[in-house]
């Protein structure tokens, strides 16, 4: 991978004189690398779209580029600044559909994943509240199910307990 300069407090990089957001140092290699692998799919599906003269897929390729820029935090709010209320959950969401689309659709993830994602060290722990409300929400849109064991949840009866998160049958996570 090719580095380019930083600016002195490594929140930015530059390239051709332009200053870029860099992407949020704190996720996890692993998390941070199935991230970008699906920006990196996503990215080649516009140029794909583009060159089909398809604008559907276009803008389907363009959403997924979209989520995995600001689950990584180089997009929305700065990732280095207190999170607003909805900019956390704007990047929550995200960031789970990022980390979904990076699976295969019969596989799972665990709400944690995200909150590891988007928490710095031991804080991911303090944000699992608000993973599981915005799963939920994601959940009644039918974008993913939540589910215990083989058992798919009621949204509104998640109580307590481990959960994993799938694709839903919406189809709003298409791409891999």
């Amino acid at each position: 991978m090719k580095k380019y300069p930083q600016t002195p407090d490594g929140r930015h990089f530059i390239v051709n004189g332009r200053k870029w957001r860099s992407t949020d140092p704190t996720i996890p290699e692993p998390l941070r690398q199935q991230l970008v692998n699906v920006l990196m799919k996503a990215r080649s599906d516009v140029g794909t779209a583009k060159r089909k003269d398809d604008e559907a897929l276009e803008k389907d390729a363009r959403s997924r580029v979209n989520d995995a820029k600001i689950a990584l935090g180089e997009r929305g709010e700065k990732w280095w600044e207190p999170y607003t209320d909805a900019g956390l959950r704007q990047r929550i969401a995200c960031t789970i559909r990022t980390l979904l689309r990076g699976r295969d659709a019969d596989k799972s993830i665990c709400p944690s994943e995200a909150a590891r994602c988007i928490g710095k060290d031991e804080t991911w722990r303090d944000l699992m509240p608000t993973v599981r409300e915005v799963a939920v929400e994601l959940a009644k849109e039918d974008v993913l199910k939540i589910t215990r064991g083989e058992e798919v949840l009621v949204p509104e009866e998640l109580g307590k307990g481990a959960v994993r998160l799938r694709r839903g049958e919406g189809g709003r996570l298409r791409g891999r």
